[in-house]
């Protein structure tokens, strides 16, 4: 087990940065001391009674091979994924071992059952899962922790419980911060502009003040509205408030991160 000198590095080196990247490279190289060398995080706000929902309203981010990332996650495959929705619907972490029992007694339905013989192909045959719930229920989060080639089930669950209490709580911090943080998802991200009109209706200005406070015509504050929406895939100007807020796209600091998957 590693000292808490060290936890106090990693919890600082988190709690310090401002930016999404360098995070996720912070903990995808200490998972993987750990044993754990791909991970795969995601994270909605607007989530659904049982999934993420709509994928390009997600942060998602992970290591693994584009190849595997390919069928996967773009084919929306990971949608039938047990330990994906094992996590969707729960708060805390679950080994592996529990899809692997499900599957012993024929418990998993046949797009199941394809889901796991693909990650065999792809090596990934071992691992836990981590579910973070949130106080809204329409947000949550999850991170899949994958061994390392070689490793088995069992090794992971020995690693799991000699170190649950630190994986556990590095994991939910790096999730506390990241989803606190700006970004913006598959589709485009907000301008300046953008942000700034967004800001003002938020604080309940007409098109007119708006169009008086930044010195431009009312018919160009309608145009970065229009294509607000069109960026955040709403109808209206007030679900546009409401996406760019649950983004953390408006009122921030810093620019948003644009969500990548970097393999």
């Amino acid at each position: 087990m590693r000292g808490h000198v060290y936890m106090l590095d990693f919890c600082e080196a988190v709690l310090k940065s401002r930016d999404i990247k360098e995070i996720w490279d912070l903990h995808c190289r200490e998972m993987a001391q750990y044993g754990f060398d791909r991970l795969i995080y995601a994270f909605s706000s607007f989530r659904t009674s049982n999934n993420f929902g709509d994928q390009d309203d997600a942060l998602i981010l992970s290591n693994h091979t584009q190849a595997y990332l390919d069928e996967f996650l773009h084919s929306g495959k990971f949608r039938n994924a047990p330990m994906v929705n094992w996590a969707v619907n729960n708060d805390g972490a679950q080994s592996w071992r529990w899809a692997m029992e499900r599957a012993n007694h024929t418990d998993l339905t046949p797009a199941e059952i394809e889901i796991i013989d693909m990650n065999k192909r792809h090596g990934v045959t071992a691992g836990y899962s981590i579910g973070f719930g949130d106080m809204s229920s329409r947000a949550h989060g999850a991170m899949g922790l994958v061994g390392q080639y070689g490793l088995s089930q069992d090794d992971v669950d020995q690693i799991w419980d000699e170190n649950a209490r630190i994986l556990l709580t590095m994991n939910r911090l790096v999730h506390q911060r990241i989803s606190t943080m700006p970004f913006a998802t598959a589709r485009r991200p907000l301008t300046k502009r953008q942000r700034e009109v967004l800001e003002w209706v938020a604080d309940g200005k007409t098109t007119a003040d708006i169009a008086v406070i930044m010195g431009l015509t009312s018919s160009t504050v309608e145009k970065h509205l229009r294509l607000a929406r069109e960026a955040l895939d709403v109808d209206t100007t007030a679900q546009a408030v409401m996406k760019a807020s649950l983004q953390k796209q408006i009122f921030m600091t810093t620019a948003p991160y644009r969500g990548t998957i970097s393999p």
